[in-house]
């Protein structure tokens, strides 16, 4: 089993700051590629209205849960991961404001590339966040994780 991160939600948006230190403290004489997923807020276009900011919302016990469910699942799909960190936004994350990091780390690159897209695609599946989408005109809506 990799290296894992004990809680995965936090209560604002993902700073570059934490993506160097978790990149620092990741270097491993056993690690030969690292491969990253940064999820970005966009400022999509619902209704003619430019989406300014997403409140996510979330079961933290769900989502610890949830989350080393899908770990264990890659981590026995890819023999060669040695590091997993995820993290994902809790509250209002502004548009251009970093919401999903994963990072994995493993011996060769193949394995990192397929590894961090694998727990991607899984997380945005099933996890349990809810997004509450702000608009320009002071509306929001609700919506669902899109693959």
């Amino acid at each position: 089993m990799p290296t894992v991160n004990d809680t995965f939600l936090q209560d604002s948006p993902i700073r570059s700051e934490q993506v160097s230190e978790i990149i620092k403290g990741a270097t491993q004489g056993d690690i030969g590629a690292h491969s990253i997923f940064l999820g970005q807020v966009r400022s999509d276009l619902v209704n003619k209205q430019s989406v300014t900011i997403i409140e996510y919302s979330a079961y933290d016990e769900m989502v610890n849960n949830e989350m080393k469910k899908i770990i264990s699942q890659v981590s026995a799909k890819y023999d060669d991961l040695k590091r997993v960190y995820i993290m994902h936004s809790k509250g209002a994350v502004k548009a251009g404001e970093i919401s999903l990091f994963v990072f994995v780390g493993c011996g060769h690159r193949i394995q990192s590339f397929e590894a961090v897209a694998d727990l991607v695609n899984l997380i945005k599946q099933r996890i349990p966040i809810w997004k509450k989408e702000y608009l320009d005109d002071d509306t929001y809506i609700w919506t669902e994780n899109e693959n």
